[in-house]
């Protein structure tokens, strides 16, 4: 159920980006009980220009290799899930494809099950 958007600096390789977005989806699956076939992600690619952050914001040093993760989720898990995703993201990207843990960011967007429409103009999460 997660959509998943996923915004970098331009110039990585499609492998990268499969690395990436495995191990997102690894992350989900194993911390958030996501079906792993639940696979629904947006990659946007950004020139230096239009990929504004602050390299130092809370005391972490953030380098060019910076990634931002947003994932819009169901508002149903609480915040111990939250924190063990947010860890699990990070150990599987530093293990493939090598993103430093400083420089993954992650913001999660709660939103009610029945703001899900997955096909047929049906809202599936909704026993009516």
């Amino acid at each position: 159920m997660p959509l998943a958007r996923i915004s970098l600096p331009a110039g990585r390789t499609a492998e990268y980006k499969q690395a990436l977005g495995d191990g997102v989806l690894r992350a989900l699956v194993e911390t958030f009980n996501v079906p792993k076939d639940d696979q629904f992600m947006v990659f946007s690619d950004h020139s230096a220009e239009d990929f504004v952050y602050n390299r130092n914001y809370l005391g972490i040093e953030r380098s060019d290799g910076f990634v931002l993760i947003q994932l819009t989720v169901s508002n149903t898990r609480p915040l111990a899930k939250k924190r063990a995703l947010y860890r699990r993201i990070v150990e599987l990207l530093a293990e493939r494809p090598g993103i430093r843990k400083e420089d993954v960011f992650i913001n999660l967007v709660e939103v009610l099950p029945e703001n899900w429409s997955f096909g047929n103009g049906e809202a599936q999460y909704v026993s009516e």
